[in-house]
């Protein structure tokens, strides 16, 4: 009786021992041409940089029009296309129902172009000439190429493309797929401005805290974020016409491009952020609402199950003001008064 007694008190200890302390770890580095930071709450470091690394080099070797051995180099340099692996095709099949859903205005076979303005690899500071865009357009449009099992299909040898929109948030998604297979139930992941949460910070017991960047112009003297976001679950991504572009001829160039027109982007619209439950559909969309300005993408964020979106724009007589979805001002801190 004694001995039973000592195992069940041994039991009732052993249940009711403390779990070890969660702390905050960091990981952060250098990727696809920007950093990256992911912020993971466990009892002890159970993921390591390399770990990280590995992942995104490996989505470098399918998604990356920067390295010359990519899958997606191999599909550019083909004449009719080639076979690819889940990665580019994950990719590519968002981008297609993105093209469809935006009636065009996100398009990733805009690379002929993206080259043309120098925005893309080969960085130019003049514009091309209205006979060069025309030459191009023909070999832009998502409807030139297609998905046949693991192939990749080009209609016509002079189409290529580039992921570069839709790439980070993805890549944001597979590193918080890889955290998920690990185990790690609170975190947030970031690769150059694009990002996802899952879980609170378990230190203050507080949902995670995203600040939505400010666009680095005069009108705005705090510096730093425009308004806060409170999160436990979803993704943020950010497109902004002041974030890449030349100075040319006197004149702005942004790096987006309308893959209708063949000019790049000149409306009211300073910076789109976009909420979603990944960071693949956030990214897809952020850019394309850019390109629609501010009246028209705002509708099609309200009518939209899959987004939300917070809008800087420029008012006509220059001032810069904001607004947003009814869902995202419902993730939005209010500000003090």
């Amino acid at each position: 009786m004694r001995c039973l007694i000592l195992i069940v008190g041994c039991l009732l200890f052993l249940g009711l021992r403390p779990a070890p302390p969660l702390r905050a770890y960091h990981i952060s580095g250098f990727a696809q041409g920007t950093t990256y930071h992911i912020t993971y709450y466990a009892a002890d470091s159970m993921i390591k940089q390399d770990e990280i690394d590995r992942v995104l080099t490996h989505i470098d070797s399918s998604l990356s029009i920067y390295q010359p051995y990519s899958l997606i180099s191999r599909f550019n340099q083909s004449e009719g296309g080639i076979v690819i692996d889940t990665l580019l095709r994950s990719v590519v099949s968002k981008s297609i129902e993105v093209y469809q859903k935006t009636s065009g205005a996100f398009d990733i076979t805009v690379l002929p172009l993206v080259n043309a303005w120098g925005v893309g690899i080969k960085k130019l500071n003049s514009q091309p000439d209205s006979a060069t865009i025309k030459a191009i357009l023909p070999c832009v449009g998502t409807s030139l190429i297609a998905l046949s099992d693991s192939r990749l299909i080009k209609k016509k040898p002079c189409v290529r493309i580039d992921v570069n929109g839709i790439a980070q948030g993805y890549s944001v998604d597979v590193l918080s797929s890889y955290l998920d297979g690990r185990k790690v139930s609170n975190y947030l992941v970031e690769i150059g401005g694009e990002l996802r949460v899952k879980g609170n910070n378990p230190l203050t017991g507080k949902s995670m805290r995203i600040g939505i960047e400010a666009p680095q112009q005069s009108e705005f003297t705090d510096g730093s974020f425009q308004r806060i976001m409170h999160l436990s679950r979803g993704a943020v991504t950010t497109s902004g016409s002041y974030r890449k572009f030349y100075q040319s001829g006197g004149k702005t160039i942004s790096h987006l491009i309308n893959p209708k027109t063949g000019y790049t982007a000149d409306n009211d619209l300073i910076s789109v952020t976009v909420y979603a439950q990944n960071a693949i559909t956030a990214d897809a969309y952020d850019n394309a609402l850019m390109l629609m300005g501010l009246t028209k993408a705002k509708a099609f964020a309200e009518a939209s199950h899959e987004i939300e979106a917070f809008f800087i724009y420029r008012k006509p007589d220059g001032t810069v003001a904001d607004t947003a979805t009814t869902g995202f001002y419902r993730l939005l801190e209010q500000p003090k008064t």
